[in-house]
């Protein structure tokens, strides 16, 4: 058993970033899109009670941008699959909530170090499953080990917690103690990252996880289950199932489900919560929602900003992985007096931005499935009567039948325009004019998300006002409204847009507890049995 604390550890540090210049990280990452291609098409079981198992039904995992291509071929999970991986999440859990915050976080790190030795190979699999380009995926790979890292050292020093206050004549504790069996939803966008922070979240604060990844990204979270194997996992810790809203719906609504971390739309999350809030029979306790439904995100952009440094943030948060996170800037907002500079600075960038095969490492690539594209597709019809059209607009032919579609951007976008309301979750732009900073903030604020936001401006007094007028859970000053850095920038939003989790933050591992108070008055016990629980590590 580990024996190390949080002051044995290193402190924490972000992942760095890869440099595909250099010729050695270039030629790794060619050699892992080779070895993964290698792979491509076989076969992954479903995972229960650490037993691997299969079904009627197997579905496929296709390349977006070919989708012709498969990546794996996976089973769909039956109802009663489903309810058997929970009582086998339930079983496991009698024994790893037990087990101690030190091995729990030395899963973890485990975990962390062969992720770090196979960054390479993970990022083929996101450039072939999702269609990330090379530095997307080396940033949700990156942010994988960041999670296993940060929750790592946050398990220890939730585990050391002590009350403010030791009443004279008693001993003082609180414990933050797991809740059971918990359902883990994530999303396809960030199928590495946000998959694996919330799971090793769960798992690290002592509970048992029945995992449901998304369809468009099995294969990944197969991946990652082996590897969790590999590092130690316990059977029944980490169950994996596949399939679509039936299966969600039974491990959403079972009795003995504690807690449903999820990361989606806002329709699918709204329904995880209402699900969650009915009380089943035989259920002793009110469910935990953990919640993160996307965004309408907004960068405003002052007169007297640095143009050029704000029209490179705005395309860049527009853009990356082709608009599809739910922190994606959707709508920009420019003061009147720069507007028209501000819209051909932005056509500019715009038409310089290649599109291709993520493999080849392509500025954007393919949105993920045929209804994501004809989605997208359809608001651009939409925007076509609400704006001007001036950049994109247009599918992107192609021979593999990709799903491609132009960097669009619209002009003169009304704040209530639905290309203005609605999230889009693609390639999509509008860029709404302010006349004033008190209106640029009413605009941002006036939609039912409140995720991301950024302002771009040099005055002093606007970025103040900002900082408390602005109604989002991660605000940006001068930068981006993408890219949220582990420990740096804990990460979630208020409104529509969730729960306001904050990944990534000190406070998210208690979300995954619940804390226990614990009074014992001083003198009862003799000072030799007090001292033998000390060093079995009680109070």
């Amino acid at each position: 058993m580990p024996t190390f604390d949080l002051k044995s550890l290193p402190p924490f540090t972000n992942e760095p970033f890869t440099d595909f210049s250099s010729p050695e990280q270039h030629r790794a990452m060619m050699d892992a899109l080779a070895q993964v291609r290698s792979e491509l098409g076989k076969p992954y079981d479903l995972l229960v009670g650490g037993h691997r198992t299969q079904s009627a039904k197997l579905f496929d995992s296709t390349n977006p941008a070919r989708p012709s291509e498969v990546i794996g071929k996976h089973f769909e999970a039956t109802v009663s699959q489903a309810s058997q991986a929970v009582e086998a999440a339930t079983q496991a859990f009698a024994a790893w909530k037990h087990t101690a915050a030190a091995e729990r976080a030395s899963l973890l790190l485990r975990a962390a170090q062969l992720v770090r030795e196979r960054h390479f190979i993970f990022c083929a699999w996101l450039t072939f499953e999702v269609g990330k380009n090379w530095a997307e995926a080396d940033a949700d790979v990156g942010e994988c080990i960041d999670f296993l890292e940060f929750y790592a050292r946050e398990a220890l020093r939730l585990d050391a917690s002590k009350t403010p206050i030791q009443l004279p004549g008693e001993r003082n504790l609180l414990r933050h103690v797991p809740l059971g069996v918990g359902a883990v939803i994530p999303p396809w966008n960030f199928p590495l990252a946000i998959m694996a922070g919330m799971t090793a979240a769960a798992v690290v604060c002592g509970n048992t996880v029945v995992l449901k990844p998304s369809p468009d990204a099995p294969t990944i979270a197969a991946k990652f289950v082996e590897l969790l194997e590999e590092a130690g996992l316990p059977l029944g810790v980490v169950n994996l199932l596949h399939g679509g809203p039936e299966v969600g719906r039974t491990i959403v609504e079972h009795p003995k489900v504690h807690f449903i971390a999820f990361t989606g739309s806002k329709k699918v999350g709204l329904e995880i919560h209402e699900r969650a809030a009915r009380t089943q029979p035989d259920q002793q306790f009110i469910k935990r929602t953990i919640l993160e439904m996307g965004g309408k995100d907004a960068i405003i952009v002052e007169e007297d900003a640095d143009i050029h440094a704000a029209a490179d943030g705005v395309v860049a948060a527009a853009f990356g992985f082709n608009g599809q996170k739910c922190s994606a800037c959707s709508r920009a907002i420019v003061s009147d007096s720069i507007y028209e500079l501000f819209c051909e600075q932005v056509r500019e960038r715009v038409a310089k931005l290649t599109s291709g095969e993520p493999a080849d490492n392509r500025a954007t690539g393919p949105v993920i499935n045929k209804v994501a594209y004809q989605r997208v597709l359809d608001y651009i019809e939409v925007g076509k009567s609400e704006g001007q059209l001036i950049a994109g607009g247009k599918p992107i032919e192609n021979e593999d039948g990709g799903y491609y579609i132009e960097a669009t951007v619209f002009a003169d976008v009304a704040p209530q325009a639905r290309v203005a309301q609605e999230e889009i979750f693609g390639p999509v732009l509008a860029v709404i004019r302010s006349s004033s900073f008190d209106n640029a903030l009413d605009i941002a604020n006036g939609t039912e998300y409140g995720l991301t936001g950024a302002i771009y401006s040099t005055s002093r007094e606007k970025l103040n006002r900002a900082r408390d007028e602005f109604h989002v859970g991660n605000l940006y000053l001068n930068r981006k409204c993408t890219g949220a850095m582990v420990g740096a920038h804990p990460f979630g939003g208020f409104n529509m847009s969730g729960t306001d989790s904050k990944a990534g933050g000190p406070d998210y591992l208690t979300l995954f507890t619940q804390a226990k108070s614990v009074a014992e008055k001083i003198g009862v016990v003799s000072e030799h049995d007090e001292r033998e629980e000390e060093q079995m590590g009680g109070f």
